[in-house]
């Protein structure tokens, strides 16, 4: 989960601060001091993870694109020169172009605003933005919430009484409920001063990047691993009373008999590189046979592991966590049913791997199962509307096909509610009727006016006219004579 740190350089963040010694401070470097301790703190538990460094006042800029190197980091913060007024809406646009540009729109990120809670003056300001947010157009949209999952950390380099002195925790919430409410607000508990800081750094660590501590077992063999991001619980809506469900401390691998299990505390092994390590094993053994294994998370919950490449020489052991449920994949039925073929009484693939037991059929046929009309693009609908032309310039050779596919649309356009579409195609079949030549069959007329007629009534929405199972019969005519 890659983070986006937004460093606050505007002219607030250089107030004075007054420590200990009479030793003069600004709030930027409180600031700047927390930041490192927040990336040596990553530097040494989250060394595969991505940061990248923004600084804002009323423009933005990327300081530091996406790297793991924490000294580039720590170094652009050591360089940070002053500027003007205060722009959070500037500093989330970048934000969002910085993030889309390197990951797109499904990648989750977490952004830390760094900031000593001034909401700049005037135009621009945060409160400004907040106040104009139903007053604007698509093109001055408000860049909240972001098209990416995100969980938005805002650092205070102030204490709770000086932000309540005004609307600023007001404001900050409002911001932190528009980004999707994934996050929390951080202030400085007492005096401004440098342990205050590093306490208020320590509480983000503590909720955001406390590294998660596996042991993965199968059989005899053991190892150490960590998993990153931290897995976060679930909340299973169905039930009455919701109650987080957070991974267990002990998960049993029930692909190939593997078990995994999670301890707190990581055991001595974890730190030996050279000794051999099981999950080198595994991760190798998935990625030469293009495998998955199966791990029970807690009580019917269930995710898999397997090898995902980020470059052609790179590559790592990834686990996707399913919902939890006894049937998370509908296709695989019951894991719990699951077990070697030796224990089945026929081989289920087949003596020559000829067929498989998968995907599960279901005993109930769903209604989507159906052949039913559907619209996506107007190419779909276009061809649709040819098809019933082209029958209605053969009429009467065609006139089953003809019915038969008006009816088809006629059910469509009134399970969406299109009215618009049963008028203008019947407004098409008048027009066919005054362009048939002389030499047509005088039925082909007769049936053309029907038809629209039909659908004209249909289009007014008249439950008389517009039932969904009514289907539009031939007209009767009598040109055997």
């Amino acid at each position: 989960m890659p983070t986006v740190v937004l460093m606050d350089v505007s002219l607030s963040m250089t107030r004075p601060v007054s420590l200990e010694g009479n030793e003069d401070f600004q709030r930027k470097n409180l600031a700047v001091h927390g930041l490192n301790m927040l990336f040596e703190h990553m530097a040494s538990n989250y060394r595969l993870e991505f940061t990248a460094l923004m600084a804002f006042s009323s423009l933005w800029e990327l300081l530091v694109p996406f790297t793991r190197d924490y000294n580039a980091l720590q170094e652009a913060l050591s360089n940070l020169d002053d500027y003007d007024k205060t722009c959070v809406e500037s500093a989330l646009q970048g934000v969002n172009s910085v993030v889309q540009q390197e990951w797109g729109n499904a990648c989750p990120c977490q952004v830390v605003l760094v900031t000593d809670g001034s909401l700049g003056i005037g135009k621009g300001s945060l409160r400004h933005s907040l106040q104009t947010l139903n007053h604007r157009g698509d093109a001055k949209k408000f860049p909240l919430p972001f098209p990416f999952p995100t969980k938005l950390y805002i650092m205070c380099v102030a204490n709770a009484e000086e932000l309540q002195m005004s609307d600023t925790m007001n404001n900050l919430e409002e911001l932190l409920h528009l980004s999707g409410g994934d996050g929390q607000i951080f202030t400085v508990d007492g005096a401004l001063c440098m342990k205050s800081v590093q306490a208020m750094f320590g509480r983000l660590i503590d909720h955001a990047y406390s590294p998660f501590h596996a042991v993965l077992h199968c059989g005899n063999l053991s190892s150490d691993v960590q998993v990153f991001p931290r897995p976060e619980p679930v909340i299973i809506d169905e039930e009455v009373e919701p109650i987080p469900q957070s991974v267990n401390a002990e998960m049993d691998d029930v692909g190939a008999g593997t078990t995994e299990e999670l301890e707190e505390e990581p055991s001595a092994s974890q730190m030996a590189g050279k000794s051999p390590n099981f999950c080198v094993l595994l991760h190798g053994s998935l990625k030469v046979e293009g495998m998955v294994a199966l791990v029970q998370l807690g009580a019917e919950w269930y995710g898999m592991l397997y090898s995902q490449a980020d470059s052609k020489k790179k590559s790592n052991l990834m686990m996707s966590i399913f919902e939890p449920g006894s049937e998370p994949l509908p296709w695989l039925g019951k894991i719990s049913h699951l077990g070697p073929i030796s224990e089945a009484t026929e081989n289920p693939y087949g003596e020559d791997d000829n067929k498989s037991p998968f995907p599960l059929q279901p005993q109930v046929k769903r209604s989507y199962a159906q052949t039913v009309t559907v619209w996506i693009k107007a190419s779909g609908l276009q061809t649709d509307v040819q098809k019933i032309l082209r029958n209605a310039r053969k009429l009467p050779e065609k006139t089953q096909t003809f019915y038969k596919e008006l009816n088809r649309l006629r059910k469509a356009a009134l399970a969406f509610g299109f009215w618009e579409l049963l008028k203008g195609v019947a407004d098409l079949l008048e027009r066919e009727c005054t362009l048939l030549p002389d030499s047509a069959h005088p039925d082909a007329a007769f049936q053309l006016s029907h038809a629209a007629q039909q659908l004209k009534l249909a289009s007014t929405g008249d439950s008389q006219y517009a039932a969904f199972d009514h289907n539009i019969v031939p007209m009767h005519t009598d040109f055997s004579s």
